[in-house]
């Protein structure tokens, strides 16, 4: 005889579990969770913590070659800040995967064989100081868009962690508009380099926010994290904000958006800008982006590099 009370009670706590996110309660590490959401959750904020210690390094290029002392002080700021988000999240994560006995070094594992992934912006190279100053601007504001939309999540450890990111996060933005005023006040040639910089960047930062539906990758996430309300804006939604915000930004700077098919439609009330190859999206977060290798041998030196470290905190805990 088949016993079928283990497939109700998951039903039961399953439907009790919606009801609580839609009632807007706060689901903390220890509650009850389905395998879908805890999953999902997993995905998003270990991709999240990485792609804050991979961002890091792109920057971290510009700390030696930044045009004075004051800039360098400000960029490494930046880095540092980076460096200790990636850390946060990677805690949040990781009492996500206790139940499955892994911790922050199998996230790291999964880093350097590929089952991780990291934004596709930090896999691009940053070939002059103004892309140091757009990464800051319109990198970390693609970010400010994306962090926003999640600090309702309904996982509580996230929306806690993403209210300190997203306020320091804000000071990156104010750090890279600062970078890249600068550059527009100045030479013809500091204006040049602005706008060589986007006209290379403006496809990374429409796929910043990811296709606009699943259909596209053939995948699920982007619902079930709608449908946990782990987020409440879709991809497409996202970039939209996005658009509203920057655009009328970048032309008062004089500077070309590199896509001569953008343009708001009024009747519509949406922007219409021409698709970035999403094959090459693919191919980037993929681990095949023009810094992709350099980037994931620099993170695994330093990590075996300072394994001591981590072996010492160890023993100390045991002792």
């Amino acid at each position: 005889m088949v016993n079928i009370a283990p497939k109700v009670e998951e039903t039961e706590k399953l439907e009790a579990f919606m009801k609580r996110i839609e009632a807007g309660d706060k689901i903390e590490a220890d509650d009850w969770m389905p395998e879908e959401y805890r999953n999902a959750l997993i995905k998003l904020i270990s991709m999240h913590g990485i792609s804050e210690i991979m961002g890091a390094f792109p920057e971290k290029e510009w700390v030696p070659k930044a045009p004075s002392l004051y800039r360098k002080l400000g960029i490494m700021a930046k880095v540092q800040d980076e460096m200790g988000h990636g850390q946060l999240l990677l805690r949040v994560a990781e009492d996500l995967l206790k139940p499955y006995g892994k911790n922050r070094g199998d996230l790291m594992e999964d880093l350097f064989n590929g089952d991780l992934k990291f934004h596709n912006v930090f896999h691009m190279a940053t070939k002059s100081w103004g892309d140091a100053g757009l990464i800051g601007w319109l990198v970390d504001g693609a970010a400010i868009i994306t962090q926003s939309n999640m600090l309702g999540t309904s996982y509580g450890p996230y929306g806690r962690a993403l209210q300190r990111i997203c306020a320091e996060e804000v000071f990156h933005a104010q750090h890279g508009e600062a970078i890249i005023l600068a550059l527009a006040e100045g030479t013809e040639e500091q204006k040049a380099m602005i706008q060589d910089a986007l006209n290379r960047w403006w496809p990374a930062l429409l796929m910043f926010f990811g296709p606009a539906s699943s259909e596209t990758t053939g995948s699920s996430k982007q619902d079930v994290t709608i449908k946990y309300k782990i987020r409440p804006r879709t991809n497409e939604e996202l970039r939209q904000l996005y658009f509203t915000k920057y655009i009328p930004r970048i032309k008062s700077l004089g500077i070309t958006i590199p896509d001569p098919t953008l343009h708001y439609d009024e009747e519509k009330q949406v922007w219409v800008y021409q698709q970035p190859d999403w094959n090459e999206f693919k191919q980037i977060v993929s681990n095949k982006g023009p810094r992709s290798q350099a980037r994931l041998k620099l993170r695994r030196t330093s990590y075996l590099k300072n394994a001591w470290v981590r072996e010492a905190l160890a023993a100390g805990n045991e002792a």
